[in-house]
């Protein structure tokens, strides 16, 4: 039989040690080409740039 803990962890310990575990909302910055609001780090989904270049061809684009 394996180590098994000696007691009970209680609740309040346990919620402490899992405070940081929730999910944050995602940040979204402006695009500098539309000024819509995208995922930072992504390519923006209305424009279809990153970094100031064409990535995904667009209505926009063509």
């Amino acid at each position: 039989m394996g180590p098994l803990p000696k007691r009970k962890i209680s609740k309040g310990r346990r919620d402490r040690r899992r405070a940081h575990d929730s999910i944050n909302k995602p940040t979204l910055v402006e695009c500098p080409q539309c000024h819509a609001k995208h995922q930072a780090h992504r390519v923006c989904a209305n424009c279809g740039t990153y970094r100031n270049r064409a990535i995904l061809a667009s209505d926009e684009n063509q």
